[in-house]
């Protein structure tokens, strides 16, 4: 590790740690010296947005932001942080270690380029660099994003995911599902659309590190001149398997849209596609019932504890008051006790009877790794295919393509 301030421009400082105490980090320590050998620095916070300043900070590539638990209360001064690097063309690298995801995600937006958590995998920050150092590709025409045919009729049936409280896993259930449709059979190759019509806090895209782009509220605020074209302009391509409608780049009120525009929306995607997963806020809005009237199966998820019971009871008043189709909800427990676990499989079946509603979905708790994929922005199936929580839901996806199939044969 060298100062900030080099001897000569053969010696000058590629990269710097940025933390409150980089002996904290000790394998980021090693790994730094591996990358760059002495040819990097370390600053503290403070230090490090004057430093942003002097010319010596013209030969930095990017930095490593380092941060724990404890650097939570200072994420305003570490937000400055990545501004000032990202307005001197500097790339930036989160190392974090027991960091909320909220808080993750603040600074991810602030503009880090790549986020790595601690400790540190085998080799993942050198390819972190290399990644950052790849040059940027070359934008295509939002135009040709996704083209969709003409005239094409496929009447794909309508997935929904709604939860019930804060917390419970909604995004990732829905992100999860679509994607094992788009691969639950490498013969047929099933079309699917992931919808994000949490317009507030929506983050499919974080789950799938997609880009958002300004067209999507473009088309959202004009659905009565949409057609093929722009519907497709707003889609993005995950992997070449996936479309995925984002939620808008900025934060825009739930009524900016109203029921007409979200049945063109949803009736646009469904003759194009052959499996449709909206994720839903959590807050009913005046166009909820459109979306619960259109959908085939609606998935309520639900933890073990009184929030989850109290909301469930909630919305199950609201639908029948309204004589609106409260039997197409499908309510799923995430982070339901294990198979072993009799006094936890017995509480979820007194829940079920003490509401009145049959809990038909229990999914495993995934652990840390359901949280390290969203912040990769990879399915499970892509960074963890044993997790328990990811077999549940290829169980699922295998089961509803099943049944569309044999529904399909018998028309």
């Amino acid at each position: 590790m060298t100062s900030a301030t080099p001897q000569d421009e053969n010696d000058a400082i590629l990269a710097c740690t940025i933390s409150r105490d980089v002996q904290n980090f000790d394998l980021l320590i090693e790994d730094m010296e591996a990358a760059l050998g002495e040819r990097w620095g370390d600053l503290g916070f403070a230090e490090a947005l004057a430093f942003f300043s002097q010319p010596e900070a013209e030969s930095l590539q990017f930095v490593a932001l380092a941060l724990d638990g404890d650097d939570e209360d200072n994420l305003t001064m570490m937000g400055e942080i990545i501004t000032r690097a990202k307005e001197k063309g500097i790339k930036v690298v989160l190392i974090a270690e027991d960091v909320t995801p909220a808080s993750l995600h603040q600074l991810l937006r602030k503009g880090a380029d790549e986020f790595v958590p601690y400790p540190l995998p085998e080799n993942e920050l050198q390819e972190a660099i290399d990644r950052m150092n790849k040059p940027d590709p070359v934008t295509a025409p939002q135009a040709a994003a996704v083209p969709l045919a003409n005239g094409a009729s496929k009447e794909g049936a309508l997935f929904v995911v709604q939860g019930l409280a804060g917390g419970v896993g909604s995004t990732t259930m829905a992100v999860n599902l679509a994607w094992e449709l788009a691969t639950v059979s490498a013969k047929e190759t099933p079309k699917v659309c992931l919808i994000d019509l949490d317009l507030q806090y929506g983050s499919v895209s974080t789950f799938l590190d997609l880009p958002r782009h300004e067209v999507v509220f473009e088309m959202l605020s004009d659905t009565d001149s949409m057609d093929e074209e722009s519907f497709g302009q707003a889609l993005q391509t995950f992997e070449d398997k996936l479309q995925v409608l984002t939620a808008p780049s900025d934060m825009v009120p739930l009524d900016i849209i109203n029921p007409e525009d979200i049945q063109r929306v949803i009736d646009t995607a469904r003759s194009h596609f052959d499996y449709v997963v909206i994720d839903m806020p959590k807050t009913l809005v005046h166009w909820s019932e459109t979306v619960l009237q259109a959908a085939h199966v609606y998935f309520a998820l639900i933890e073990l504890d009184m929030r989850s019971a109290q909301n469930a009871l909630r919305l199950k008043r609201a639908l029948q008051a309204e004589e609106l189709p409260f039997n197409k909800l499908r309510f799923a427990m995430n982070r339901a006790p294990k198979f072993t676990d009799l006094n936890g499989k017995g509480r979820v079946k007194r829940m079920g009877e003490s509401l009145g509603i049959s809990i038909d979905l229990l999914l495993p708790d995934g652990g840390k790794a359901v949280m390290q994929s969203g912040d990769h922005g990879l399915p499970l199936a892509n960074s963890a295919a044993k997790n328990p929580l990811r077999r549940e839901i290829a169980k699922l996806a295998q089961s509803l393509h099943s049944l569309g199939s044999s529904d399909a044969e018998a028309a």
